[in-house]
């Protein structure tokens, strides 16, 4: 059943492909309206709501985060000002890394993903460590998530980094600075309803998320 998200998504696809027609100041000017309205607030509710749902399944609290829609040019190449779709992050309170869940809507993709963001120093030691010791489990929590890696994050390194051999069974894990799965939510999710749809899909990424709580608590 329904449960009024769809019509967000919808609204959401059909501005966000105009804007990649049009990133302008006086495009998104002219429809702030509809955005903040029909978009925004629907989406912090959302996540608001989702938010509640992650604590019951992983027993721990998660910060609802919506993501702005204005760009940081600053350090990039692309200067258009505005990002083209809806992206949301539940962490975990706190500032030690820890693993977050990310949902992703744009015209061409709908996805609920899992993993960690821009590991350094402690952090990657512990995840390489971490790759290194448990690695068939998480590749095994992987092939049963039914979800694929994610770009998202830092290029990975070009080769497997030291103490660990070059011939590691890990190897591509090893050479990763960030650790993300992403799956699509399946079809029919428009009759099922888009949080129910996403509560149905907490499971399979379940023990992924667990190995990388386990190494990074928070």
């Amino acid at each position: 059943m329904s449960d009024g998200f769809a019509e967000m998504i919808q609204r959401a696809n059909a501005f966000f492909t105009d804007l990649r027609a049009d990133n302008t100041k006086d495009f998104y000017e002219a429809h702030k309206a509809t955005y903040t309205s029909e978009i925004k607030k629907p989406a912090v509710l959302l996540a608001e709501l989702f938010a509640e749902d992650l604590a019951k399944h992983t027993g721990r609290a998660h910060k609802p985060k919506v993501f702005r829609i204005h760009r940081d040019v600053r350090f990039s190449r692309d200067k258009t000002p505005y990002n083209t779709h809806l992206h949301m992050m539940w962490s975990q309170p706190g500032d030690a890394p820890a693993p977050a869940w990310f949902f992703g809507s744009a015209p061409d993709y709908l996805i609920l993903g899992i993993g960690v963001m821009h590991l350094q120093k402690d952090s990657l030691t512990a995840y390489r460590n971490m790759i290194d010791r448990h690695g068939d489990d998480l590749t095994d929590a992987m092939d049963t998530s039914g979800a694929t890696l994610s770009d998202w994050g830092p290029d990975p390194l070009k080769r497997v980094p030291k103490p660990f051999d070059a011939d590691h069974p890990h190897a591509d894990l090893l050479k990763r600075k960030a650790f993300t799965l992403s799956r699509d939510v399946p079809d029919g999710w428009q009759d099922a309803g888009l949080l129910r749809s996403l509560n149905a899909l907490i499971p399979p990424l379940l023990p992924a998320w667990s190995i990388l709580n386990e190494t990074f608590p928070g």
